[in-house]
């Protein structure tokens, strides 16, 4: 990933977040029928090695897993919120009338070798833990028991565990710190001015990473 030094971000732990935020990744392989690319949603174990590791599952009859034999590197891009700026937000366009449009956006990219998985103990557990990071938060949470023991044994049956231990992660917060501290206002005003819950995510990225207050 291109990364100009004032959006390289390469703090591990806001690497993580942004994952744990934003957990459908996008596993990237170059296997034996070329690249693929498949929306999958993770569960990061940071523990796991210097980097963390990443597990989830995919679809037995998903080709992918067969490229992974441990050694074959993927790569998993996580996206976070992004939006159009616009140049009517900077100062600078009023003083010089010298700027171009751009999207603002903050993505995290892992790699490491890809390992498949068909261990029942291990999907169940894998399983469990995704529904239970995205149920605990519900007022009534659905369990993996709720369901009926053999319907899930058969559901199992039908996916296989995919492993990534982290080798390489790459932080990119590209939020207008390139710019002016006149015109990075400009961004953050206009961004809330929009009035939508994306804009105002991006407002906030754009201050906290800015170094403005408000």
């Amino acid at each position: 990933m291109y990364r100009p030094p004032h959006f390289a971000v390469d703090d591990l732990p806001l690497q993580h977040e942004l994952i744990r935020a934003h957990p459908l990744g996008l596993l990237v392989v170059h296997g034996s029928a070329g690249l693929t690319a498949d929306p999958v949603p993770f569960v990061l174990d940071a523990d796991r090695g210097p980097f963390g590791t990443l597990r989830c599952h995919v679809a037995r009859a998903n080709p992918v897993w067969r490229e992974a034999d441990g050694a074959r590197e993927a790569l998993v891009v996580f996206s976070a919120v992004d939006h159009y700026v616009t140049p009517s937000w900077y100062a600078t366009k009023r003083e010089t009338g010298k700027v171009v449009p751009t999207w603002n956006y903050a993505t995290v990219h892992a790699h490491g070798p890809m390992r498949a998985i068909e261990d029942p103990a291990w999907l169940a557990a894998q399983i469990a833990a995704l529904t239970d990071i995205h149920e605990g938060r519900r007022a009534a949470p659905w369990s993996v028991d709720d369901a009926p023991a053999p319907f899930i044994a058969a559901q199992m049956r039908g996916i296989v565990g995919l492993e990534i231990p982290i080798a390489r992660i790459e932080g990119k917060w590209k939020v207008s710190q390139n710019r002016p501290e006149t015109d990075r206002r400009g961004v953050d005003e206009g961004l809330r001015a929009e009035g939508d819950e994306e804009a105002a995510a991006m407002a906030a990225l754009v201050r906290q990473h800015g170094g403005i207050e408000g």
